[in-house]
């Protein structure tokens, strides 16, 4: 018979990977930041499985709570741009980089294997629990020793990515505000010059 905790561990299982394939495979962003908030949720319920219910509180939060957000943001920032079309890259370095990243996977997949088929049959038993395991004072005390570094690469790096592309906004959005002769297109006019008099109406028939 199926435990509750199994159930709960295949749900989890299930929806984070479904979220990790949309995020990776959707053309489109907003599926993306969407599948990418479907994983979290899924870890969030693998934490609780684990009887971690404030790492799963902090997965809600800070991640789905704003790190999804944040995406979100940039990418309505951005504006149609983020979206893309179908084909709009070139056929050629398309190629080039899907079969970089189809060898990379590839590598990385093999490895792993190579490392589970190494360690045999022998199980690891861990060690006891503490009474504070999983506790604000202990995650705490882990996050602002040992994974301090992490922590503050991770905030750097989302900030290098918010200024990035409200960089990228601010640049065509003043682009666009340009006259054709300062955008470089080549061309003053298109069809014929028509001379206006002084409030910019063109010239009557009885002007002379």
């Amino acid at each position: 018979m199926i435990g509750a905790g199994n159930v709960l561990f295949v749900i989890a299982g299930i929806l984070a990977l479904a979220g990790a394939l949309i995020t990776v495979s959707s053309r489109n962003p907003i599926r993306g930041a969407m599948g990418l908030l479907a994983t979290i949720f899924g870890i969030a319920l693998l934490f609780l499985k684990l009887n971690a219910q404030f790492l799963a509180a902090i997965q809600v939060i800070v991640y789905a709570g704003a790190v999804v957000v944040l995406f979100v943001f940039v990418i309505m920032l951005l504006g149609p741009d983020a979206l893309g079309e179908v084909g709009s890259f070139p056929k050629g370095k398309s190629k080039v980089s899907r079969g970089i990243g189809g060898g990379l996977l590839a590598i990385l997949a093999g490895v792993a294997l190579v490392l589970l088929a190494g360690r045999g049959g022998a199980h690891v038993r861990f060690g006891d629990v503490q009474p504070d395991h999983g506790s604000v004072e202990a995650v705490g005390g882990l996050l602002f020793s040992r994974g301090l570094v992490a922590f503050e690469l991770a905030t750097a790096l989302l900030i290098v990515a918010v200024i990035g592309a409200i960089a990228v906004a601010r640049g065509k959005q003043t682009k666009s505000h340009l006259t054709p002769a300062q955008r470089g297109d080549g061309e003053f006019f298109h069809g014929t010059v028509v001379a206006r008099d002084d409030r910019g109406r063109p010239p009557s028939k009885g002007d002379g």
